[in-house]
């Protein structure tokens, strides 16, 4: 049988391994207990997440065991790694609520039945530690001196590094020690990030058990250019339906760069790699057709077949000409607001597509914006209540961002 390494690897996964050798051997001759660590500092995951959620439901359809940690105990104190600044500090109710949130996804991917996957909390062991006993019974195994070449606390060292913060690598590394000792964990994974807290981690087992586990961490999602993908002019790009509807989601997918189609297809989806290599290679406008079936894929993964349908109906339905459809993202702007007319830059501006409204000058001057289909090239333009057919418009801003404006 293939053995999931190679999967991981061929679909350009995999970042680095503690003993690559060892992983792939360990992981074509036995059921592995693995895990992963999810922070539930916000209450949804994004796209930054969406890896290691493929890893982990890879490594299931191979026979292993995830399991997705909650970090309830560890969000308290906040992960300084790629940190320029510290983190919030939040409730251990909202922490709850939001890992709750997060197993809604995680469902989606993974089979939890007849114990093939877990979902537990480092809550359960951390905040019940007793100081001291962890001081001497952890503490002792870490050197400062170490601990401060980590990238994670080096890049934090100019600003400030918090001693609260400086426990975080202590406390990741016992929950790796935990779950090896009460559920025969013997892997762990995540973003790059994380390699100095999963060596740290590696080490503890040694040291206190005597055991060999193992780490492996997972490359981010970049751009041809290394620019980290998920980004949006909202902000992140988020997984539920809430925070990013499903058709922004869609459209997100089918607007990546025709160089990043194929490492997007071979990391976020399940179609085999010869298809994923054949979609990569069309050119002009046939990639477009493999865009389509990305953000077909991964919209009908995250969110629903449905969904995906109809985010997909929606789309061409605007490539081929501005028909209005309710899952195009709307705004509702009132008749009171608008009065006899409103200026261009006004209304790109309720509407939440300009940053500025120096920005919104440049974009109309270049041509950058329609209405309804009409080219709008005066910044002094009124739209005005006669222009509302039903009352709505569809606003395009440059070639691929459409906003529908109703008025209320």
């Amino acid at each position: 049988m293939e053995n999931v390494f190679d999967v991981l690897k061929e679909r350009g996964m995999i970042e680095q391994c503690t003993n690559e050798e060892e992983i792939r051997k360990l992981l074509g001759s036995e059921s592995v207990t693995f895990y992963i660590g999810f922070d539930p500092t916000a209450d949804s995951l994004h796209v930054g997440h969406f890896i290691q959620i493929m890893v982990m439901a890879h490594m299931q359809r191979y026979g292993h065991r995830p399991i997705a940690l909650i970090g309830g105990g560890t969000t308290m104190i906040g992960d300084p790694s790629g940190r320029q600044d510290l983190r919030q500090v939040m409730t251990q109710e909202r922490i709850a609520e939001n890992g709750e949130k997060f197993k809604k996804v995680f469902e989606k991917f993974l089979t939890f039945e007849d114990d093939r996957a877990m979902m537990v909390n480092n809550a359960e062991w951390l905040l019940p530690l007793n100081y001291i006993e962890f001081l001497r019974d952890v503490g002792s195994h870490f050197s400062v001196n170490r601990m401060l070449t980590a990238e994670c606390y080096k890049s934090r060292m100019e600003k400030g590094l918090t001693f609260l913060e400086f426990n975080y690598m202590l406390l990741q590394a016992y929950d790796f020690y935990v779950l090896h000792k009460n559920y025969g964990c013997k892997m762990q994974f995540g973003g790059n990030d994380q390699w100095s807290n999963i060596i740290a981690g590696a080490e503890l087992v040694r040291r206190k058990d005597a055991q060999t586990v193992y780490g492996m961490t997972f490359s981010l999602l970049t751009t041809s250019e290394g620019i980290k993908m998920g980004k949006t002019a909202k902000g992140a790009l988020w997984l539920d339906p809430e925070k990013t509807s499903p058709y922004e989601f869609y459209q997100y997918w089918r607007n990546v760069a025709d160089a990043d189609v194929e490492k997007c297809l071979a990391m976020l989806t399940f179609l085999p790699m010869d298809e994923v290599h054949r979609l990569g290679s069309l050119e002009g406008s046939e990639i477009n057709k493999a865009k389509e079936i990305l953000a077909y894929e991964v919209t009908a993964m995250v969110h629903s077949k449905e969904d995906a349908d109809k985010a997909q109906e929606a789309s061409r339905a605007l490539f081929a000409g501005g028909v209005k459809t309710d899952d195009i993202p709307s705004v509702d702007l009132s008749r009171d607001a608008l009065g006899d007319g409103m200026e261009i830059l006004t209304l790109l501006d309720a509407a939440g597509l300009i940053p500025s409204r120096s920005e919104g000058r440049r974009l109309v001057q270049q041509g950058g914006i329609e209405v309804d289909g009409n080219k709008i090239t005066d910044i002094k333009a009124l739209v005005t209540p006669a222009d509302f057919k039903d009352d709505a418009i569809i606003v395009k801003k440059g070639k691929k961002v459409y906003r529908q404006i109703k008025l209320v």
